[in-house]
């Protein structure tokens, strides 16, 4: 198919090449080597460290904490973005997001912690959800020791991870469990069923595709599972029918996006739930495309990114860091 692909962002795709599932290990290994082989980022200012959360079973969840290192002991707590990856359930790490949570962490002056959750298919859901949410008590609980303040923690997550985002944020209202002070859902996977406009039209689109969104869903629920009544609203928010009371949300979505339109749904039933949301449509854009810094309209949503997170964590008209705060 031909897309309208915003021209910025038509002369990046293949750069790097797309995600293909169909050889599961193989894709970890090519994302292993273009991790390896990216440039260290600048993390003058952030201070970086591993924790090792106990779980009930299996080995210990580890969390990377990201800290201003000027926050001196004593003062005021931080807000937190507490950020879960994507990945498509099967790929990704804290290590592949290490750049985005330095730059959370400087732009916004807040903690960021982001979580390692087991990955599919050798753990399928329920197994990365609960890292999830074994991670979010331990800084609501915890996090208090490394400057965070439980009352302003921001559930944050892009593609896989703002499913997740999404899912967490009903289970924890529904376990009585830490309250989140707002939800930011970047072009979400929410629905296993596959059955709206985008996912049934955009089978060959930049980055990510139907065919790939088949394999995420399969490899996260099991063979067999998507699309069938036995599927969970905690593995796939666009199931649930209860919104009410959920944190505010602003969500993500891209015109040439299989997953465009579960999305914008979602934004729809929320905000049918009285939840207050944003929802912006990036026009001309991909899945993923927010990391093609050479195009305006990435540019532009990655600023806009950061400006709902700083609203909600500091509060309307909150300075940039190095503007009037202390030590």
């Amino acid at each position: 198919m031909s897309y309208a692909l915003d021209p910025e962002l038509h002369a990046a795709v293949g750069a790097p090449p797309p995600v293909d599932l169909r050889d599961i290990p193989a894709a970890r290994s090519a994302e292993a080597e273009r991790l390896a082989s990216a440039p260290a980022p600048d993390g003058t200012g952030v201070r970086v460290r591993l924790v090792e959360v106990p779980l009930p079973q299996g080995p210990a969840l580890t969390l990377r904490v990201y800290t201003p290192v000027d926050h001196c002991e004593g003062a005021a707590p931080l807000p937190a973005v507490y950020d879960i990856h994507g990945g498509g359930f099967v790929l990704g790490s804290v290590a592949a997001t290490h750049a985005r949570s330095i730059g959370l962490c400087a732009k916004l002056r807040a903690v960021v912690v982001a979580v390692e959750y087991r990955l599919a298919p050798e753990n399928p859901f329920p197994a990365p959800l609960e890292d999830c949410y074994a991670g979010l008590v331990w800084t609501a609980s915890h996090g208090g020791e490394y400057g965070v303040d439980p009352t302003r923690i921001a559930l944050h997550g892009q593609s896989a991870g703002g499913g997740l985002a999404a899912a967490l944020a009903l289970l924890a209202r529904d376990r009585g469990g830490p309250e989140p002070c707002f939800q930011y859902l970047g072009s979400p996977a929410l629905d296993d069923r596959m059955s709206t406009a985008s996912m049934r039209d955009f089978v060959d689109t930049p980055a990510w595709d139907r065919a790939n969104a088949r394999i995420s869903w399969s490899s996260y629920l099991g063979e067999g599972v998507p699309g069938s009544e036995q599927v969970s609203p905690y593995a796939a928010p666009a199931r649930a029918t209860d919104l009410r009371g959920l944190p505010s949300a602003y969500v993500a979505a891209a015109q040439f996006d299989p997953l465009r339109d579960e999305a914008i749904a979602y934004a729809l039933a929320l905000q049918a739930a009285g939840v207050a949301v944003e929802l912006h449509l990036f026009p001309g854009a991909f899945h993923g495309s927010v990391g093609v810094t050479s195009a305006e309209v990435s540019r532009r949503e990655q600023a806009e990114e950061i400006q709902v997170l700083r609203r909600a964590l500091h509060g309307p008209g909150a300075a940039e860091p190095g503007e009037g705060h202390g030590g």
